[in-house]
């Protein structure tokens, strides 16, 4: 079964199809989320329930945009 699997997943990515789950927000949302946030008006709460996520999906996305991605692996 586990072979079938890693066969059934490896046609899919060959397809460009291989995906996880679909974000919650999209790119225009999650920079409109981010300008709320900047502004300082918002609770992060607040912006949970006007976009209609958790407020972790917020911390994530602030997270996400404050430190910037590095296309290397870390040294440390």
């Amino acid at each position: 079964m586990r072979m079938r699997t890693r066969e059934g997943m490896a046609v899919a990515k060959a397809k460009g199809r291989l995906r996880g789950k679909k974000p919650k927000l999209t790119p225009a949302q999650q920079r409109h989320l981010l300008a709320l946030h900047t502004a300082g008006e918002h609770t992060s709460g607040e912006l949970a329930e006007l976009f209609g996520v958790a407020r972790a999906t917020v911390y994530r996305t602030i997270q996400r945009a404050a430190v910037p991605r590095t296309g290397g692996a870390s040294t440390g």
